[in-house]
């Protein structure tokens, strides 16, 4: 039988953005903290996993949307990292028009009982 280890934080990072990329909502959810903060790109915020679930559920059944990160900043130290990326978003508004839209995307992940989590995720429209 093996022993289980804390992942270390790029393996978590490479998880938590895997499953966005999957859509896949309960494995997003393993990698966020149950009191992480959300501010959405109109300034709007979630907090806990109820809003956060919630939000994500709905956001994920679309399928109309892309994104893709590239990270430009990752700050490790300690039991915090902090990993900035330029983002590109495409979508379908309510009338089916295609947009596109720029991002900075801030996560700050924290490492607790050795896993590391999400603890706020902004996301600033250029």
């Amino acid at each position: 039988m093996t022993e289980s280890r804390p992942m270390d934080f790029t393996t978590a990072l490479d998880h938590h953005l895997a499953a966005i990329d999957a859509r896949d909502l309960e494995a997003y959810m393993a990698t966020v903290h149950d009191q992480a903060t959300i501010v959405l790109p109109g300034g709007g915020t979630l907090t806990g996993s109820d809003a956060i679930r919630a939000f994500h559920r709905k956001w994920f059944d679309d399928p109309d949307w892309t994104m893709t990160a590239t990270r430009t900043r990752t700050v490790l130290h300690q039991d915090t990292a902090v990993v900035l990326f330029d983002v590109e978003y495409r979508d379908l508004d309510g009338d089916g028009k295609a947009y596109e839209m720029r991002q900075v995307l801030s996560l700050v992940f924290a490492r607790i009982d050795g896993n590391w989590l999400l603890v706020h995720d902004q996301n600033t429209v250029l």
